[in-house]
């Protein structure tokens, strides 16, 4: 079955989808975007991921390309037509296609792109194993909590990854301190067993997950403490993991050249992750 993309007000088969070579999102990466899981035919934390979507658009001075209800239910309508079980849905609004100019063009509507793939639930191997990553100088711009289609540093980091035959880059700041992975926030548990990430500010983006698992953590009786933690405190912590809307929570068992605690997934890792997925299924039930 042909895969089915919205494209600004059509739904159109994904090998057509297409948009205008003067979008500012091409051009410019004048844009944003937003990822949501499709766990067991529903979308998990669609209005948070729309809150933070609303948040870049303002950041941006950049409209909402429809109103928010009705980008639910074309949202929904991409779910149905593609009939996926479990995958991806991403949306990207960028300003809308204008001649090639720096400033904000006048009078133009912004553009909408939704897709969906199908993908795997979590593999078995990343939760029993855990993964590895490396660090890496954070070369981002300033304003890390607009999800901005700007990633190119994080395509760089990324890539190192892949060649270093690692999951994950973490990005380190001037200060020698964690801010967060180039596709997922970074985790460490001390010794004491107290969960700890970086502030949600200008620094980091606000993951959704990571809102999530806070609550969850809380649930649990796990304590929780939100600051920066260097890449010494982190290769020194009993557990570590990053979190993101593809792979929830995912044990990191080596930073770099050096194992964490005793290479294997740790029991508050993955306990959070399971009740993570237990929070996914209860959405599955709704309706």
């Amino acid at each position: 079955m042909p895969r089915i993309a919205y494209v600004n007000g059509r739904y159109v088969d994904h090998r057509d989808a297409a948009v205008h070579v003067e979008d500012r999102g091409y051009q410019f990466a004048d844009g944003v975007y937003e990822v949501v899981h499709l766990f067991r035919n529903r979308l998990i934390d669609a209005d948070p991921h729309l809150d933070r979507l609303g948040h870049s658009l303002v950041e941006l001075q950049m409209a909402w390309p429809m109103h928010r209800s009705a980008l639910k239910v074309a949202m929904h309508e991409i779910v149905r037509r593609n009939r996926f079980a479990t995958g991806l849905l991403y949306i990207q609004v960028t300003r809308g296609v204008a001649p090639r100019d720096h400033k904000f063009p006048a009078d133009v509507c912004s553009s909408l792109v939704m897709t969906l793939r199908s993908v795997p639930e979590f593999p078995d191997d990343m939760r029993e194993q855990g993964v590895g990553v490396i660090t890496l100088e954070d070369i981002r711009w300033a304003r890390r909590d607009i999800k901005s289609v700007a990633l190119l540093p994080n395509v760089l980091g990324k890539q190192a990854a892949a060649e270093a035959n690692v999951y994950e880059a973490w990005l380190v700041d001037g200060a020698g301190l964690i801010t967060e992975g180039t596709s997922s926030n970074a985790w460490i548990i001390s010794g004491g067993g107290v969960l700890i990430t970086r502030a949600a500010d200008h620094d980091i983006l606000r993951g959704i997950t990571r809102q999530a698992i806070v609550e969850l953590a809380q649930e649990l009786g796990i304590p929780f403490e939100e600051r920066s933690f260097s890449v010494e405190e982190a290769c020194n912590a009993r557990e570590a993991f990053m979190s993101n809307s593809s792979h929830f929570v995912t044990p990191v068992t080596r930073i770099d050249d050096r194992v964490i605690a005793n290479g294997k997934p740790g029991s508050l890792s993955t306990a959070l992750h399971s009740r993570y997925v237990q929070y996914m299924s209860d959405f599955s039930k709704i309706g």
